[in-house]
């Protein structure tokens, strides 16, 4: 299942790029910018903005899950079945209520790609599959890296790396780079803001470092988490020392995925302004640099 495709990108790998995005996560992270990538399942975006005074269309259709209080839609999204998911979308007509996520095939998604396979070969980009945790599709993320290879096409994938190894390694061939998070190094604080396991994802860089393949590693800096030197530190000292990158990209912490939690009905839980702290991201720099590391600061 994916929830979008986005061409013409510059920021997910070398050159021009299309990115496809494959719904779901096993983290929880706080700040996550892309809450609707997390669930494997479809969800329903509800935005109250665009919404019709006075329509009550998704109320008369649909009325085991949304309701209409003091002329205010409300949705009570563990009612909805598989059968409204698929309609939904089409009852609502300022799109205010839209569908994320939907099943493609690897046949849908390469006729896309190949749209824009001049481009790959003139700028050197390629296709980036992201998410979500693209590894926790594998039958569908391996048929996407093979057919591009069968077509010359430049792959990188972006993950947290926190799944079983077997997700991972049997598509490693057809994998040409991998933009992959190192998020922090202490298992405690990793799991109070992911939900998740720092030695899962610790033991799969050392295993990709045993496969020699080319990493590019992603730290998002985060208030309260890991934006301090000790927590840089740290982070810098492992990526040096046992994950075999020679690069390294510093991601200062922005806020412009808040929105979408709304629209989710989900709580955001992480700090409400960016990260500000120049002298911060310059340390991250330097150091990552006298580790022997190219650091670079990504927006």
């Amino acid at each position: 299942m994916i929830f979008n495709l986005q061409r013409y990108s510059t920021h997910d790998g070398p050159g021009i790029r299309t990115v496809v995005f494959l719904k779901g996560c096993s983290l929880g992270c706080r700040w996550c910018q892309n809450p609707e990538s997390r669930s494997r399942q479809p969800q329903i975006l509800f935005d109250a903005r665009l919404c019709i005074s006075g329509c009550r269309l998704c109320c008369d259709n649909y009325p085991h899950a949304i309701k209409m209080q003091n002329d205010t839609v409300t949705l009570e999204r563990q009612h909805l079945t598989e059968v409204d998911y698929a309609t939904l979308g089409e009852c609502c007509p300022s799109g205010a209520l839209s569908i994320c996520g939907e099943v493609a095939d690897v046949d849908q998604i390469m006729q896309n790609v190949l749209r824009d396979l001049p481009f790959y070969q003139r700028s050197g980009g390629g296709v980036t599959i992201s998410g979500g945790e693209p590894f926790m599709q594998p039958e569908l993320y391996a048929q996407l890296l093979e057919r591009c290879r069968q077509h010359g096409i430049h792959t990188a994938v972006e993950t947290c790396l926190h799944v079983p190894w077997s997700y991972i390694s049997p598509s490693l061939d057809s994998l040409d780079l991998l933009l992959a998070d190192l998020k922090h190094v202490d298992g405690k604080r990793f799991a109070e803001w992911t939900e998740g396991s720092a030695k899962r994802v610790m033991d799969n860089f050392r295993r990709l470092a045993r496969a020699d393949k080319e990493i590019i590693i992603r730290v998002p800096l985060i208030p309260d988490f890991n934006a301090d030197h000790d927590s840089i530190r740290a982070i810098v000292n492992f990526a040096a020392d046992e994950t075999g990158c020679r690069e390294i990209h510093f991601l200062p912490y922005h806020t412009l995925g808040i929105n979408k939690y709304s629209l989710l009905g989900m709580p955001y839980l992480a700090a409400r302004q960016p990260l500000d702290n120049p002298d911060l991201l310059a340390y991250a720099q330097q150091y990552a640099a006298d580790r022997g590391l190219t650091a670079l600061l990504r927006g």
